[in-house]
């Protein structure tokens, strides 16, 4: 038994020699708990809520020794914010923009371009007055030059760790969440600010990108047959270097300008011949700019999935490159020495990380930009390139050993060379001082938000310091001896000694009694603490009510040992009616019992006895914040009344005796008495009392009727055997030899009358054939002769002549169907027609068909099934788990299931032609709907796949599903169905097609050997729209 139990079991012992009229105050105080031992620190290891003494493991273990200052707040230290001497500052994510953060630092390290940007003219000069900067609103730069201004500027002289460059993000107009191909933006971005700077005055700002970035090579096409050569001069910002194949960076510049023969088709028309001539086309070098930007091309098309992968090939490449046998024109200086390594982790296209390693220009020394983080890269071999993959690779190649001066990296995909120069680097560049305005305002908006934090972590520890002294002074007085004392919540008090959470009032109510007092029950939840302690935390805290001695409740106590006595008791009593009822003789005098109750009558006899605590609790209920409306209370207990009243299991509908006697049985006048005692308004059936007259009537009807159902349906089966048994029925397209006409009736009418004869005791009888089901509301036929023997033919049943005659004696028919065959015509052989009565309706037939037509077009979470194809063969065998199958036996058994007597209106009603009237269109549609689907219902075999769709859904959601089914990417599934391709993947399955029960074919290509990871497979089902729509290019 846990302690707690053992504690509640002590504190009521006494109950059992106490009557309820000699309860004390010394009973009061044991029910209470009052003087149970209190618990020792180090002893007792938590906290024991059975005890109201125990003030052990409460949270005060944090409060008592010596505290560090840190653990009162929660509020870092604001100087982690700032710059450190000497270092660079760093660039947020705003979510997958670490493509753009490492350029920016590239951009900014390049101190000629930062020159040329501040001697750009800025409206910062309108912002800016001679005053200093307007106080009433931030800076907002409006063009790209500004941005690329303010944020150089901040990169220079701020005191943050880093800054924050949404607003040049969202100038540009970027998706801050999705991460885009990190060279498209360089190459679109130097364009755009080349044209930005190409509207300046200054030759020295309008030239600078043509100046640092751009360099010029020449096509050369020479003719074999007669030397000539033909140039086509081009700029270029950056050389794209092949990396497939290659190990080196000088083998990656040597193919790029390596000679091209082109013959066969690939000829070149020669101008000086006048004829196609076998020719030479290479690149030639012409000049080279001072910071050269080398692309490693290792995002490339698959042209096996149709989209792009990661090549995570070693290339190895040196801090100096010369340049100089690459060059048409010798003899000028061209060593350049590495300023910039550009990298990217992860072995997917569509996922990973972009950093930076850059060398300082002004130092020498290399940095690692990781957005926020940057780091001084030290160590007495320096790792250029080299980052650990965010996830490995399952093909890992050993890195080749690199000399010195050399380095080897996988994942760069740019390397940016400076060209070397003999001079010095130039001085700091200086910020012009309108800038140096605007980053001294934001920092001051930075220290006075450092003095903020640096305040509020004050605040927090001298908050800390206080509660520290006031927690050690009080816990030792919160324990009560003899002394006064008062109760209080274990929750509050655990509030208190909660550091995280202000301290509320106290709040005692949720622990009252009806009587306003502690509720007993309440105890193991309450602390007894001293009446000093109290008067501090009421002072200090405030709340209530206070629950002092008087608080201790004695009806409650009292009426808490009546009901323990009354338990006791109950076993006993228990005891001697199980006795009794063994005992009971086989004379007829005694009292009906239902054998339910019995069963269960000590349970019934102890929820009733718990009934007056519960009815004590829920009087209280309203101050716990847990009322009930009246409305709700009171169907409650209905509800439970109906549940437990005793005796009522064998009350009969009418109040009265109910006629089965296995549900009851007699018990003996001692029994009856003593279970009056504890159910006193029980019903009583002495047992001379007479069973309901009522129910006996209604049984016997019953009984008739079951009898009466067997007749009918004995007969209508023996009048229509054929029918019934499905046998020897005729067929409209292969009309009968022996008669001239067929009568028709719906199948809906067949199969209800077929589950009356074979179950006539469980299913109603089948009263009216219903024909105006097959009817438009102008009383017209809505099928033709050609349809019904076709897809119409499994919603009618065919009659034979004879048949009709027996139907009509034994149902209501509302309107005869009849076709009739008649040969016209002397020519021999005559033509045959086939007329029906009532004629076609050609107005409801057509708009039957066009509803038909848009309920496939717009459905919503419908079946289809996908059959996988190997070798052009489906698939047999067994396969995964299916996803979203939906059971069309299932949904079979639900269609039969009806409830026993439920009847069809259409069959139970007779010839009132007004109500006929008032069949819609759209009733029979939903009728034939019902036929159909069940009817023509696509059987799933093994194998096979079902989905569930909707219309509206493109193709491309379709492939998705299919991927997570069959475990092939959607570049991989080739789709049909009846023979046509599906290609269109923005079409939507309506437009396509694809209507419900369709079985769609799936044949999948070759899987791909190595896909990085399932997110690069989803990522490539969407479109790849790459800068569209941003400013870069030009929206």
């Amino acid at each position: 038994m846990a302690p707690r139990l053992q504690l509640e079991k002590a504190a009521w012992r006494w109950a059992e020699t106490v009557r309820p009229e000699e309860v004390s105050q010394e009973h009061i105080e044991t029910a209470y708990r009052i003087w149970l031992e209190p618990c020792i620190r180090g002893v007792c290891r938590r906290n024991c809520k059975g005890n109201p003494n125990c003030l052990v493991g409460i949270g005060e273990h944090i409060w008592l020794g010596e505290i560090d200052e840190n653990s009162f707040h929660n509020i870092d230290d604001p100087n982690c914010e700032r710059r450190k001497k000497n270092s660079f500052v760093g660039l947020t994510n705003l979510g997958a923009t670490c493509y753009v953060n490492t350029f920016l630092q590239v951009w900014f390290l390049n101190l000629e371009l930062r020159q040329a940007l501040y001697l750009c003219p800025s409206t910062c000069s309108d912002y800016v007055m001679g005053d200093g900067v307007h106080e009433e609103k931030d800076y907002e730069p409006q063009t790209i030059c500004e941005h690329l201004q303010y944020l150089f500027a901040l990169l220079q002289n701020s005191n943050r760790r880093y800054i924050d460059p949404s607003g040049f993000v969202k100038a540009l107009g970027l998706d801050t969440g999705q991460q885009q191909d990190a060279q498209e933006f360089s190459k679109l971005f130097m364009s755009l600010l080349e044209d930005t700077l190409s509207k300046q005055k200054n030759p020295d700002v309008r030239n600078i990108v043509q100046q640092q970035f751009c360099g010029e090579y020449a096509y050369v096409t020479v003719c074999n047959q007669c030397g000539r050569e033909s140039k086509l001069l081009s700029k270029f910002y950056e050389l794209e270097l092949n990396i497939q194949g290659h190990k080196q960076l000088t083998d990656c510049i040597s193919e790029f300008l390596k000679e091209e023969k082109l013959e066969g088709d690939n000829r070149y028309f020669c101008e000086n011949c006048q004829s196609k001539q076998n020719a030479t086309r290479k690149i030639r070098l012409l000049s080279l700019p001072c910071t050269l930007n080398l692309q490693l091309m290792r995002f490339v098309f698959d042209r096996q999935t149709g989209h792009k992968k990661k090549l995570n090939t070693y290339i190895g490449f040196s801090e100096i490159l010369d340049m100089e046998p690459y060059v048409e024109h010798k003899g000028g200086s061209y060593v350049y020495e590495l300023s910039a390594v550009l990298i990217h982790r992860g072995v997917s296209a569509y996922s990973g990380h972009y950093i930076a390693h850059v060398k300082d220009p002004q130092s020498g020394e290399w940095y690692k930009f990781n957005d926020e983080d940057i780091e001084k890269m030290e160590g007495k071999k320096l790792q250029l390139g080299i980052e650990e993959d965010l996830e490995p690779s399952k093909s890992q190649t050993r890195r080749p050993k690199c000399g010195k001066g050399t380095h080897c990296s996988r994942n760069a995909y740019m390397l940016v060379y400076r060209l070397q120069s003999q001079e010095k680097p130039t001085s700091t560049v200086e910020v012009p001082a309108f800038l140096q305005e605007l980053v001294d305002r934001d920092n001051s908006k930075f220290e006075e938000w450092c003095v903020e934090m640096a305040e509020m972590r004050k605040q927090s520890v001298d908050k800390g310091k206080a509660k520290h002294e006031e927690v050690k002074e009080l816990y030792q007085r919160l324990p009560a001896g003899a002394e006064p004392y008062e109760f209080v919540s274990l929750e509050w008090l655990q509030k208190w000694l909660d550091e995280s959470t202000p301290t509320k009032p106290i709040d005692n109510h949720a622990c009252l009694c009806s009587h306003d007092k502690l509720h007993p029950d309440k105890i193991s939840i309450m602390k007894r603490i001293s009446e000093y302690a109290a008067d501090i935390f009421y002072s200090r805290y405030g709340g209530g009510p206070r629950l002092t001695v008087k608080a201790l409740c004695k009806e409650c106590v009292v009426e808490r040992c009546r009901v323990l006595r009354l338990k006791n008791q109950l076993n006993e009593d228990y005891k001697m009616v199980n006795n009794l009822l063994k005992a009971t003789g086989k004379g007829d005098d005694g009292f009906w019992v239902g054998k339910s109750s019995l069963r269960s009558w000590r349970q019934l006899a102890l929820e009733q006895l718990d009934e007056q605590d519960g009815d004590a609790d829920q009087s209280n209920g309203k101050m716990n914040g847990n009322s009930f409306s009246k409305d709700e209370s009171k169907e409650e207990r209905k509800e439970e009344e109906e549940e437990l009243n005793f005796n009522e299991d064998i009350l009969c509908p009418h109040g009265e005796l109910c006629i089965s006697e296995n549900e009851r049985r007699l018990v003996s006048k001692e029994a009856w008495s003593k279970l009056q005692q504890y159910f006193p308004k029980a019903p009583e059936f002495p047992s001379c009392r007479e069973c309901c007259s009522q129910c006996k009537i209604l049984e016997r009807e019953g009984e008739e009727n079951e009898a009466l159902h067997k007749m009918i349906a004995n007969e209508q089966k023996t009048s229509l055997p054929n029918l019934f048994q499905d046998k020897n029925r005729p067929c409209l397209s292969h009309w009968p030899e022996d008669t001239d006409v067929l009568y028709i009736v719906s199948q809906f009418f067949v199969e209800e009358w077929r589950k009356f004869v074979r179950k006539p005791t469980r299913c109603s009888p089948v009263s009216s054939v219903g024909n105006s089901a097959l009817l438009c509301p102008h009383g017209g036929l809505m099928f033709t002769f050609a349809s019904m023997t076709k897809e119409d033919s499994k919603l009618i049943a065919l009659i034979w002549p004879s048949e009709w005659q027996m139907i009509q004696k034994l149902f209501v028919v509302d309107h005869t169907i009849k076709i009739t065959r008649i040969e016209v015509g002397d020519v021999n052989p005559s033509e045959t027609q086939y007329i029906s009565e009532p004629k076609l309706c050609p107005e409801c037939r057509e708009g039957l068909l066009c509803q038909q037509q848009r309920d496939l077009r717009e459905y919503t979470q419908a079946t289809i099934y996908v059959h996988k194809v190997v070798d052009n063969k489906k698939v047999m065998k067994d396969s995964a788990p299916e996803l979203n199958v939906s059971s069309s036996e299932t949904e079979e058994d639900k269609e039969e299931a009806k409830p026993d007597g439920e009847k069809d209106p259409d069959f139970n009603q007779s010839n009132g032609g007004t109500k006929r009237q008032k069949i819609t269109h759209q009733n029979y549609i939903a009728y034939q709907k019902q036929v159909i689907r069940r009817s023509m219902r696509h059987r799933k075999v093994r194998g096979e796949k079902a989905l569930l769709v909707s219309a509206n859904q493109t193709l491309k959601e379709l492939k998705i599903q299919i991927m997570h089914a069959f475990s092939v990417a959607p570049f991989d599934q080739n789709l049909s169905i009846d023979g046509k391709i599906l290609n269109d993947d923005c079409a939507t399955l309506g437009t396509l097609g694809v209507i419900p029960e369709s079985v769609i074919l799936l044949k999948a290509d070759e899987p791909i050997a190595d896909y990085a990871a399932m997110d690069d497979v989803m990522q490539v089902c969407m479109p790849e729209e790459g800068f569209k729509g941003t400013g870069l290019l030009g929206h």
